[in-house]
């Protein structure tokens, strides 16, 4: 049967490429399937604003009649243009097993790059780092979470096999709860709290958040920037509120925690119980009645996953961390949470990973985003 990779020109080629992981990922435990109605949104450039500024290729490897893999290139230009780069980026990629499929999938997107005049594709990577990224390489046992990829084992190996190699990886912490707040944190939390300059906000419902998430969005492009973030480009406001829109229904207002200095927010952590098995039963479906199984799976979770944190760059170094941490803690223990998912951490954040590892965590998951020179 021969192959052949055909670009997706028509919205019923855009739905097959949508729903396609959900054939190929049919059996295999730990995989959890997106938002439907979010891939929906998220694959339009009539409701997807990073459209507008990227350069975009989404192609289908189809075996005779049948759909075998797809992928997506993108060429991010406000990135390239801030980080004085020609990089191109593929995403998306699924396939069975099958190492004609990816290689032909990944060569079409690296012509079409070299086309482009790209010098470099990295990948697997989405618009932004507020995508999905990276290959899981290690820690298949572990269910994925909301925010992140979870492909077969042999997906890495076939990258490879196409000539990419390693770019950066991301560890993943598991951090047991502990029972008591550490005497470490209870003596600078106590430090900070003393000084009295800055004030902490908690939210208990949901509307109490949306004045808040284009000031906390925006310290997040300037923390992301300025930090060197692997990846991330900044967000106008319009995608301030797509992104708004496409976490709120599932944010729990009680894993929000904002840091203000004199009604300023200077720092932000975002947390979320653990709903990915109500998804699971859900198939990603919210209606008629999966969101049933989501709201369900919340109330059960032992799991907090973190999403996003920042804390501006003049304030680093004063105990905002703890702070954040000590709260987040005790509404975990409210909450009667087990463990803490700390999300991807990059492997040079040496900061970062060593406030986790005082806290106990544990790498159990690594995620791996490859590069290939043109």
């Amino acid at each position: 049967m021969s192959l052949v990779i055909r670009e997706v020109s028509t919205p019923r080629e855009r739905k097959i490429f949508i729903f396609l992981p959900e054939k190929i990922h049919r059996d295999h435990k730990n995989w959890v399937p997106p938002i439907w109605i979010d891939e929906k949104r998220y694959f339009n450039p009539n409701k997807n604003r990073a459209f507008a500024y990227c350069d975009t290729l989404m192609l289908l490897a189809w075996r005779d009649t049948q759909p075998v893999g797809r992928i997506m290139g993108i060429i991010n230009h406000r990135y390239n243009e801030y980080r004085n780069e020609k990089t191109a980026r593929f995403g998306y990629l699924e396939a069975y097993e099958d190492k004609e499929v990816v290689q032909a999938l990944l060569s079409s997107v690296e012509e079409w790059a070299r086309s482009k005049g790209m010098t470099k594709v990295v990948g697997p990577y989405g618009f932004s780092d507020q995508d999905p990224e990276g290959f899981l390489i290690q820690g298949f046992e572990n269910r994925a979470t909301i925010a992140t990829y979870y492909n077969f084992e042999w997906m890495p190996r076939l990258v490879e096999e196409a000539g990419y190699s390693k770019d950066v990886d991301y560890f993943v912490y598991k951090i047991v709860i502990p029972k008591e707040l550490p005497d470490f944190y209870q003596k600078i939390y106590d430090r900070v709290m003393k000084r009295g300059s800055f004030t902490i906000l908690e939210f208990k419902k949901r509307k109490e958040l949306k004045p808040w998430i284009r000031p906390v969005l925006s310290l997040m492009n300037e923390c992301y920037l300025g930090g060197e973030i692997y990846g991330y480009a900044p967000l106008d406001e319009t995608e301030m509120d797509e992104l708004a829109k496409r976490y709120l229904p599932v944010i729990d207002p009680r894993f929000v925690k904002i840091v203000l200095k004199e009604k300023e927010p200077v720092a932000f952590i975002v947390g979320l119980p653990d709903i990915t098995e109500g998804i699971q039963k859900a198939r990603g479906r919210l209606f008629p009645f999966g969101f049933i199984h989501i709201l369900r799976a919340a109330r059960r979770s032992k799991q907090l996953d973190l999403l996003l944190g920042a804390i501006k760059e003049k304030y680093r170094g004063m105990g905002l961390d703890v702070l954040m941490g000590v709260k987040m803690l005790q509404s975990a223990w409210e909450a009667g949470f087990e463990i803490i998912d700390t999300h991807h951490e990059m492997e040079t954040n040496y900061r970062v990973r060593g406030e986790m590892e005082r806290m106990g965590g544990v790498i159990y998951k690594i995620y791996r985003v490859y590069q290939k020179v043109l």
